[in-house]
């Protein structure tokens, strides 16, 4: 590899870690060529992508990013791969569901919204993690749940009102009415009489 090509490598993967809030270093090494081509596809379906790459180019890389990835440095020894994503827990998913078939691969060090975390210790915790649209979600329903039981008593509460209405309404119907004793009006020389 040219020193050009090596240039082009290193502001290609320093492009990559501004643009993405995300990512995974692991060490997939160990598997066999089907093996990668299977977590490659895996990757592909949830929207991850994955490289291999030269540790030293990936340092280099990290060296020129303006975000300060000195506590990486000690993970970069042995294989390395970054796996890019939208999603901060799809990689930690990934990673966990080809475990249960194979030793590998093992989560060297993550990045999620400019939070770090380093070592495999860490996958259950990043797999646990809620992504932005997931928190947003539940947010919602929180704000909403309670003018749902709000709409909801008041739904019930007006059935119920309505049927105290209409059974004192039958009540009042099936009893008999007393008759009114109205006064008759005196006539004209009662009242004459009355006033002598």
């Amino acid at each position: 590899m040219t020193r050009e090509e090596k240039n082009k490598l290193i502001e290609d993967l320093d492009a990559l870690l501004s643009e993405n809030k995300n990512f995974y270093l692991a060490d997939i090494s160990g598997l066999s060529a089907e093996e990668s081509s299977d977590l490659r596809r895996l990757c592909f379906k949830r929207d991850v992508s994955l490289r291999v790459v030269k540790n030293s180019l990936l340092k280099k890389a990290m060296e020129r990013n303006d975000s300060n990835f000195e506590e990486f440095y000690q993970t970069l020894s042995g294989n390395t791969s970054v796996m890019f994503t939208e999603v901060g827990n799809f990689p930690a998913k990934i990673i966990k569901e080809f475990r249960k078939k194979h030793n590998k691969p093992i989560l060297k060090a993550a990045v999620i919204e400019d939070c770090f975390y380093l070592g495999d210790e860490n996958l259950d915790s990043l797999v646990e993690l809620k992504s932005r649209e997931e928190l947003i979600t539940e947010i919602i329903s929180l704000l909403q749940s309670p003018a749902k039981n709000v709409i909801s008593s008041l739904q019930s509460g007006g059935n119920k009102l309505s049927g105290i209405v209409i059974a004192l309404k039958e009540k009042a119907d099936q009893e008999p009415v007393a008759e009114e004793i109205t006064e008759e009006p005196e006539a004209e020389d009662d009242k004459q009489e009355k006033e002598n």
